[in-house]
């Protein structure tokens, strides 16, 4: 989401002052109307990463957005989507009809999922009907953790009571530093354009324009927000949970606590 402009506060884009001490790219590359994917974004990182290193310089990626990650670490290219034929399929509530359906078309992805995991099929079948090719033929998916000698992968693990209530702080800080006003110039910028549905769907933003387009009380959209923000905090930790190549640096309060020692493994040899 910081590949927007205009949307700061809310994504914890890094300060003017930081950005002028150490070089940060794919910032405020992009207006709130325009839709971004994981392959537009990747195929920018990379030619990005390779400018870089090109430069004999190192590339430090930031992030936690799993997709995305993979993506650019793993060379993942995500199948598209074809909404009409998603809307008939979920029309068909026999969610053991379709995964027979899928066994007749891609006999291989049936095999590589439960029958009764309903949104797995019906993305399966979305891919297969729609692309006109099996949706195994795009790979082993996101499950898959090839070898990435290129990288070197850290991940920084705090408690869930601790990381629920620094989630709670950081939206009440961005309140503070004026994140509903920011979300009122984007309203105004857009009036013509109208905001992407990428952009709309942004933690924080879609509440706080609930409230400003729906009438949703401000209490209510942050309280909001903020349980979908720990929502999406426990989806992250379960995704990186699975990749054997990730380094955990544990901290018990404060993540800063683990800077020497992930530095540490990012400089050695």
């Amino acid at each position: 989401m910081q590949v927007y402009r205009g949307m700061d506060i809310g994504t914890a884009k890094p300060t003017p002052q930081e950005r002028s001490e150490i070089p940060h790219h794919l910032i405020d590359i992009g207006d709130p109307s325009e839709d971004w994917n994981v392959t537009r974004w990747a195929a920018i990182a990379r030619r990005t990463v390779d400018e870089i290193e090109r430069r004999g310089h190192r590339v430090l990626l930031v992030g936690g957005t799993g997709l995305y990650f993979q993506a650019l670490v793993d060379g993942f290219s995500p199948p598209g989507r074809f909404p009409e034929i998603r809307k008939e399929l979920e029309e068909d509530q026999d969610t053991s009809a379709l995964h027979s359906r899928l066994r007749e078309l891609d006999p291989l992805a049936a095999s590589r999922m439960e029958p009764t995991n309903r949104r797995r099929v019906i993305r399966a079948l979305e891919v297969t009907i729609g692309s006109g090719r099996s949706f195994s033929s795009y790979g082993p998916g996101v499950a898959h953790f090839p070898s990435a000698p290129r990288w070197r992968i850290a991940g920084v693990w705090l408690p869930r009571p601790v990381l629920a209530r620094r989630i709670d702080e950081r939206l009440d800080a961005m309140m503070q530093g004026g994140f509903l006003d920011e979300v009122r110039r984007l309203v105004a910028a857009t009036v013509e354009s109208g905001l992407s549905r990428t952009a709309r769907q942004a933690l924080g933003y879609r509440e706080l324009l609930g409230h400003l387009q729906d009438g949703i009380p401000l209490e209510q959209a942050v309280d909001e927000a903020k349980r979908r923000t720990r929502a999406f905090a426990r989806r992250q930790r379960v995704w990186w949970r699975r990749d054997p190549r990730i380094a955990w640096f544990g901290a018990p309060d404060n993540p800063f606590a683990v800077t020497a020692a992930l530095l540490g493994q990012w400089k050695s040899p």
